[in-house]
């Protein structure tokens, strides 16, 4: 998978694209998310979600997705689980203190985001991940928070 995500990286921008088509479908889902059930509809997405997103982004299913965010490198492959940027023994030729031979989760990011239209949001500070989500489908949350939004704005989910 190490290879594929370092491709992901190094094409963010496309990636950023195909994510700001996809975001508006999942949201546009709603009625059928209703009717199915978020809690029945959770597995199968995961499972899908699991699949794609682990192939391309060696994703770690936290449930918080922020790739947007960080370049298409997703921040829980850092062995430190750090969503903010580097833990600082980031070694000189930019691989991970805690394992060499992998370059470093937030140079990756850094490098991705500077490809991205919107690569300004790796400035934004990510709050900690909430363990209670490992295993859920970011997606379908996504979904649930813009129909909260869109019912009473001060009803977002975390």
């Amino acid at each position: 998978m190490y290879p594929i995500r370092l491709w992901a990286v190094r094409h963010a921008r496309f990636f950023e694209r195909v994510y700001r088509i996809f975001e508006p479908v999942v949201v546009k889902l709603q009625p059928l998310w209703n009717s199915v059930g978020y809690q029945r509809a959770e597995k199968p997405v995961s499972k899908l979600e699991k699949i794609s997103k682990g192939l391309l982004f060696d994703c770690k299913m936290c449930g918080q997705c922020i790739l947007s965010s960080t370049g298409m490198s997703c921040p829980m492959n850092c062995p430190k689980s750090l969503r903010n940027g580097p833990c600082g023994g980031v070694r000189a030729n930019g691989n991970c203190e805690v394992n060499p031979e992998m370059r470093c989760v937030w140079v990756e990011a850094w490098d991705g985001s500077q490809k991205m239209k919107g690569g300004d949001k790796i400035q934004v500070v990510q709050l900690p991940v909430d363990h209670r989500q490992k295993g859920s489908s970011s997606w379908l949350r996504i979904a649930r928070n813009a129909s909260n939004l869109a019912e009473d704005p001060n009803k977002a989910l975390k």
